[in-house]
């Protein structure tokens, strides 16, 4: 791992430098990650997610470029990486290998998001395309599993591209026995044309059955959904896996309030979170991590 007491500059340069003259490390680093595997019995991952910014989502609360700096972003990954009770990290290909070069990496679970194509705000943004890790490469750098954004609007012709996508990513998946992380919401156009998320219990569990029955078989699929309310029947509609999304709340007590509440639940496996505990109002990532990980503790107890 790159010597954080150093100048910010100085620990980043040579990952410049890396990528213009020896490539070929990146595929090295992935060969000799020390690997840990899924989890075992009752136990809960807390998983940081470092994939926005390839969708073009660089935002938090008020900060509308907070996440715009990648020396900034790596510091604080690893920061989170190095905090006691983080399984992992879900991120695109770019800052993966940026994290495998600087061995931020190891016996880590490691998931690699697929498609980024739908960028937020846009017009195509339901036509979720597959521009990031395909099944192959995820496969070929012994990643842990891949990530896949299943939005759904009724109204939206680009909707069934996404979930043909969708479905046969999931294949492609578990042929390799490779974990498919499918993040479904049930979605809609405003009237000023902006993308919302529907987040009533109703949608969320609509979105459960459309997003578990993707593919040739559900037996590696886990789900990544939102805490809402009525968390209970919520997870009634799913015997798979879920993992609990963090996004960007803007009260983070409940926020940390609905997650416990949630992970008390026998069918949620654990916390996916990225801006939350980054980019925190205090801007202390370490404690805010470790407020997490203390939540997922706290059940595996």
């Amino acid at each position: 791992m790159s010597d954080m007491t150093l100048p910010r500059t100085a620990r980043y340069d040579h990952l410049t430098h890396i990528r213009a003259t020896r490539p070929e490390e990146i595929e090295r680093a992935a060969a000799r990650r020390q690997r840990r595997g899924l989890p075992g019995e009752g136990e809960r991952l807390l998983i940081i997610a470092a994939d926005h910014p390839a969708r073009g989502s660089l935002g938090v609360r008020d900060r509308p470029l907070a996440m715009a700096s990648r020396p900034d972003l790596l510091d604080r990954l690893q920061t989170a990486l190095a905090r006691p009770g983080v399984a992992g990290i879900l991120a695109s290909p770019d800052v993966l290998e940026d994290l495998l070069l600087l061995g931020a990496l190891e016996e880590k679970l490691a998931f690699g998001s697929m498609n980024r194509g739908g960028l937020q705000g846009s017009v195509f943004e339901l036509d979720d395309r597959f521009t990031g890790f395909d099944a192959a490469a995820i496969d070929a750098m012994r990643l842990d599993g891949g990530k896949m954004l299943c939005r759904i609007d009724p109204a939206d012709h680009a909707t069934v591209t996404t979930l043909e996508s969708c479905a046969h990513a999931v294949t492609d998946l578990a042929r390799r026995r490779l974990l498919a992380m499918v993040e479904p919401f049930w979605a809609a156009r405003t009237e000023a044309g902006v993308l919302r998320n529907d987040l009533s219990p109703e949608a969320v569990i609509r979105s459960i059955s459309v997003a578990q029955a993707l593919g040739t078989t559900s037996a590696y699929t886990w789900l990544k959904i939102p805490a809402v309310a009525e968390m209970e029947r919520v997870m009634a509609a799913t015997t798979l896996p879920a993992l609990l999304l963090g996004g960007d709340p803007p009260d983070i007590d409940a926020a940390y309030a609905d997650w416990d509440r949630a992970l008390r639940l026998p069918g949620v496996r654990g916390l996916v979170i990225g801006r939350a505990l980054l980019y925190p109002p205090d801007d202390d990532v370490a404690a805010a991590v470790d407020g997490a990980a203390a939540l997922v503790r706290e059940v595996r107890s």
